[in-house]
């Protein structure tokens, strides 16, 4: 999946697929995680959010999606 980098302190790059509804991050740590079931309206969320690594926590995280580690 195509990953956008992004400005953060915690997420490298953002990445979403919407004919699969997954959403990919990359932690700066290079460790990468898939989120399932996950809106675009959530991810188009999380592009503007000025702070990417809280809003991964309370809308990707906390929201309970079920996440698979890549890498």
């Amino acid at each position: 999946m195509e990953r956008i980098p992004v400005e953060s302190s915690d997420l490298a790059s953002i990445g979403y697929d919407a004919n699969t509804s997954i959403l990919e991050i990359q932690f700066n740590n290079g460790s990468i995680y898939q989120y399932s079931d996950v809106p675009e309206g959530t991810y188009d969320g999380l592009m503007t959010a000025e702070s990417k690594g809280r809003f991964l926590d309370q809308h990707v995280k906390k929201a309970g999606y079920s996440y698979t580690r890549v890498r």
